[in-house]
């Protein structure tokens, strides 16, 4: 056997043993991601809130309890969550959103939300459905798609005007 095919091998079997290993680990990350969200039902209240404010802003920077900082791993603490500040009762207190749902909350007005302590897992709106207010971002090619579809239009509106004098 050659040089190159035994090369070749050995990183085969190196490719097969990190796909087993990976999914191995995804099935067991997933079982605890269902056991979570269990716990997150089972203890989840529905309230009553006027939403304040909402952004996405670092764990430190977000004045929740330091308990609360403590904690969390290292890693997601520089991290940028959804934090959403709200009246609930005559308390204003601060909330981490669930990243699925951060879009639908609407600021300054008052949602009916399902919270597990500190954690905002489902919102519904009291006085009719909610919408979302938050425009997509477009992406590159979306921008140069449109700057030369007017670039184009622009072109074919001179040629026309000077189609015109001509005549």
């Amino acid at each position: 056997m050659s040089t190159f095919t035994i090369v070749l091998l050995v990183i085969l079997v190196i490719m097969i043993a990190l796909l087993v290993a990976l999914y191995f680990f995804g099935k067991k990350a997933q079982k605890r991601q269902q056991e979570q969200q269990a716990q997150i039902d089972a203890a989840s209240q529905r309230v009553s809130m006027l939403v304040i404010d909402k952004k996405r802003m670092p764990l430190k920077d977000a004045g929740l309890p330091q308990v609360v900082i403590e904690q969390t791993p290292k890693l997601m603490r520089r991290s940028k969550l959804p934090i959403v500040k709200a009246k609930v009762g005559a308390k204003i207190m601060t909330f981490v959103c669930d990243e699925k749902i951060f879009d639908l909350v609407p600021v300054k007005k008052e949602v009916k939300a399902d919270i597990s302590g500190i954690y905002i897992t489902k919102v519904s709106g009291v006085r009719g459905p909610l919408e979302s207010d938050t425009k997509k971002k477009k992406g590159f090619r979306q921008k140069l798609m449109e700057k030369a579809s007017s670039l184009q239009q622009q072109a074919q509106q001179e040629e026309a005007n000077s189609k015109k004098k001509k005549k």
